[in-house]
C-alpha cells in the first residue's frame, strides 16, 4: 500500500528521553521533505487522540526508558490511548520504530505498546513494528528508507540516502579526536562521590547548550585479564577486542538465558530463566558478566560462543557543561566516577573510570556530538529559568548560564542545587556563588543533605520557596529538571504539583491541567538519566 507521490500528508510523533528518537524523527522529517512528502512532526505528547483518529498517515518513533515505560513525553498520551473510551482508529494507516537496549528485559515494550494499541484500535500496519538496539543508527536508517519507499512510493534505490544525519561528520562509528586539555576532581576529600571536570578540544565540532557529548570509552585492563583468566585464554588479538569492542560488564538476554540453560544449580536456572523479571533485575544489578559466567558450568562458555553471546561496547553520554559562546572550541563535563564492591570484587563505571583512571591531559578521548533540541535555554533572553540540577545534573546549567551572560539576557535566573556536603559537594560552587554575587543567578537556592539533622533536598527547597516559584511559573518562566531519574525526578515532579495547586489555589486536577500545560508548551522539561 502507498501514497501518491509528493502527496498525502504525513504525521512524524516521537517519544525520546535523551533524544536518540527526537534526531531519527528529524531525520525521517529532512528526508520526508527532500521527497516532496507533505509532513509534520510533534512529540506524542502534543497530539489528542481525536485529533489522532482524524489522521490518515502515522509514523511513531519511540524509545523506552525505566522498566518497561513510555518516555517523558509520551506518557499522557498513552494514558489517553490506552484508556477504554480511546477513539477508533479505522481510517489510519502506522508504523512503528522502537529505541531500546537488550540489555534490559523490556526492550522496546513503549514501541511494542504503540503498535499493539494501533491495530487494537483498527489502524493499518504500513511495516512491521521495527526494533532498534542500542546501537540503533544503521537499522533506524534502512526503517526511514523503507518507509519513505512506502509513503513516497519511491523507488527502492532512492532508500540508500536514507542515512542518519551527522554532526560535523563525526559520530559514534566515526569519532572525534578530542584532546583532553583538563582533568581535575570538582569534589573536595571528605566526598563520598568523586567527579570530575574534563575539558576537551573540540576545534571545528559545534554544539549549543543542553546537548551532550557521547565518549567511545575502553574496558578496563583488570577486568579484561580477568576475562581471559576464567577462559583459560592467553591471546593479544582476543585481549584487543576485549578491551575495544565488547561489553564485558552488563550482560544481554542472551547471554543471560544461555548461561542459565548451562547452570547446575536449580535456584539459578529458575532465576535467570524464568519470568520473574523483578528478581532477575535485583539478582542482576551488582553482578557482571563475568560473575555470571561462573554459574555456566555443563559445559563451560568457550571464547568464541562468548563473543557471539556479547553486546557491542556501547557509548555513554554525559552532560555538556559549557557555552559555545564562551568556549566555542572546547567542550567541558562534569563525569561522576562510579566505583563499587560486590562479590568480593572492585567494580567501576565503564567509562567513568575510562576518564578518571586511564586518561590524562594531553590524551585523546573519541568523542562525538549527542544533540538535544527539546533541552535548551529559551529563545527569547528576556524570559526567566527555574533550573533545578542536584548533582552532575547541575552540568547543562553552567552552560546555560554562561550562554545567557555571553548573550546579555535580562531574564532572571533561579537555581536549586543539591548534594551531601557543602564542604565537598558543591560541584562549580565558588562559580556559582560568583554569579549570585554578581547577579547573573537571580536566586541560588542550596540543599545539602548530610549537613542538616534532617535529610534535605532540592524538592524541599522548592517547597520552602513555592509562592515565588510558582509567581514566576505564572509569569511565564521555563523550568528545567536534569539529574537522577529514577528518584529525584519524580520527587520534584510531585513537589511541582502540590506547589501549583497550594500556591495557585487549583485543585489537584487542574494542578494537573497547569503542569501538563507546562509541559505541553516546553516550558517544562527534562533531561534525566
Amino acid at each position: 500500500m502507498s501514497f501518491p507521490s509528493g502527496g498525502s500528508a504525513v504525521r512524524v510523533l516521537y517519544g525520546s528521553e535523551t533524544g536518540n528518537a527526537e534526531h531519527v524523527a528529524h531525520t525521517l522529517v529532512a528526508l520526508a521533505k527532500e521527497r516532496g512528502v507533505d509532513v509534520t512532526l510533534s512529540t506524542l505528547d502534543d497530539i489528542t487522540p481525536d485529533a489522532l483518529s482524524k489522521e490518515s498517515c502515522v509514523l511513531v518513533i519511540c524509545s523506552t526508558t525505566g522498566d518497561g515505560d513510555m518516555p517523558w513525553n509520551a506518557d499522557r498520551f498513552w494514558d489517553a490511548m490506552s484508556a477504554d473510551g480511546a477513539p477508533r482508529l479505522d481510517a489510519l494507516r502506522f508504523a512503528v520504530l522502537g529505541l531500546g537496549d537488550t540489555g534490559y528485559f523490556d526492550f522496546c515494550q513503549a514501541a511494542i505498546n504503540w503498535d499493539t494499541r494501533f491495530a487494537e484500535l483498527g489502524a493499518e500496519r504500513l511495516l512491521e513494528l521495527r526494533k532498534c538496539d542500542y546501537e540503533y543508527e544503521d537499522d533506524a536508517a534502512l526503517w526511514t528508507g523503507e518507509i519513505l519507499d512506502v509513503v513516497a512510493s519511491a523507488t527502492p534505490s532512492e532508500s540508500l540516502d536514507a542515512t542518519p544525519a551527522t554532526h560535523g561528520d563525526w559520530s559514534r562509528h566515526r569519532p572525534y579526536d578530542a584532546t583532553i586539555l583538563r582533568n581535575r576532581p570538582l569534589t573536595e576529600k571528605g566526598s563520598l562521590k568523586e567527579v570530575r571536570h574534563l575539558g576537551l578540544s573540540v576545534e571545528g565540532l559545534t554544539y549549543q547548550p543542553g546537548d551532550s557529548l557521547g565518549i567511545v570509552p575502553s574496558n578496563a585492563p583488570q577486568l579484561v585479564d580477568a576475562f581471559l583468566t576464567h577462559l583459560q585464554v592467553s591471546d593479544d588479538e582476543l585481549r584487543e577486542t576485549l578491551t575495544t569492542e565488547y561489553e564485558i560488564s552488563r550482560p544481554s538476554r542472551e547471554l543471560v538465558e544461555e548461561i542459565g540453560r548451562r547452570a547446575e544449580d536449580t535456584e539459578i536456572i529458575a532465576l535467570l530463566t524464568g519470568s520473574d523479571r523483578r528478581a532477575l533485575h535485583e539478582f542482576l544489578w551488582a553482578r557482571d558478566i563475568l560473575d555470571l559466567l561462573r554459574y555456566a558450568t555443563k559445559p563451560p562458555l568457550t571464547a568464541p560462543e562468548l563473543l557471539g553471546l556479547l553486546r557491542p561496547l556501547a557509548h555513554r553520554s554525559y552532560s555538556i557543561s559549557s557555552s559555545p559562546l564562551v568556549a566555542p572550541d572546547r567542550i567541558d563535563l562534569a563525569v561522576a566516577t562510579l566505583r563499587y564492591r560486590a562479590e568480593g570484587r572492585d567494580r567501576g563505571g565503564v567509562c567513568s573510570t575510562h576518564l578518571a583512571d586511564r586518561l590524562t591531559e594531553g590524551d585523546v578521548a573519541k568523542v562525538f556530538l549527542v544533540p538535544n533540541d527539546t533541552f535548551r535555554p529559551p529563545t527569547d533572553d528576556a524570559v526567566s529559568m527555574i533550573m533545578i540540577g542536584p548533582g552532575t545534573g547541575v552540568a547543562p546549567f553552567r552552560s546555560f548560564l554562561q550562554e545567557r551572560r555571553a548573550r546579555g539576557a535580562a531574564g532572571r535566573n533561579w537555581l536549586f542545587f543539591g548534594g551531601r556536603h557543602r564542604r565537598c559537594d558543591f560541584l562549580y560552587g565558588d562559580e556559582l556563588l560568583d554569579m549570585h554575587i554578581d547577579g547573573l543567578l537571580t536566586r541560588l537556592d542550596l540543599a545539602f543533605s548530610r549537613d542538616t539533622p534532617e535529610k534535605i533536598y532540592v524538592q524541599h527547597r522548592m517547597r520552602e520557596q513555592g509562592k515565588q516559584l510558582y509567581e514566576w511559573l505564572a509569569d511565564g518562566a521555563h523550568l528545567y529538571v536534569c539529574g537522577d531519574m529514577v528518584s529525584m525526578a519524580g520527587d520534584v515532579d510531585i513537589a511541582l504539583h502540590e506547589i501549583v495547586a497550594e500556591h495557585g489555589g487549583l485543585s489537584a486536577d487542574e494542578a494537573t491541567a497547569f503542569v501538563d500545560d507546562l509541559r505541553k508548551s516546553h516550558r517544562y522539561v527534562r533531561d534525566v538519566y
